[in-house]
């Protein structure tokens, strides 16, 4: 085989190979705020920065309230409403009523243009 039909197999599979990575990219959370384990006032918004753009059809959060003193049934779920932010990159879910003291997490879903659903949580708690 001639060194130029060499190089042009080669080139192939490396293009081959960078696309399969391309596509097997999966959305990772980068950043929340609050923070994984702030402790503070309670938030007007929780946001989820991503590391991909969001398909915000497939997508979606929910928040619990893991704890609170007196509190006998946990965890209990949080009305709040979830939507796309203004960067397709991020994730705001905004409690209906202020949060009250105590713990709190967000099970997150995300799905990116790989369509592949990603999940996770994040934990907070309001002083």
């Amino acid at each position: 085989m001639s060194y130029l039909k060499h190089l042009v197999i080669a080139a192939t599979f490396g293009a081959g190979l960078l696309l399969t990575g391309v596509a097997q990219a999966h959305p990772k959370l980068l950043a929340s705020t609050p923070a994984e384990g702030a402790k503070g006032a309670a938030p007007a918004k929780i946001e989820l920065q991503f590391s991909e753009p969001l398909t915000t059809k497939f997508s979606g959060a929910r928040l619990l309230m893991t704890g609170m003193p007196g509190m006998s049934h946990a965890p209990m779920p949080v009305k709040a409403s979830v939507a796309g932010g203004s960067d397709p990159k991020s994730m705001i879910i905004n409690p209906v009523a202020p949060l009250s003291k105590g713990s709190y997490k967000v099970e997150w879903r995300a799905v990116s243009a790989d369509t592949h659903p990603i999940t996770g949580n994040l934990t907070f708690e309001v002083n």
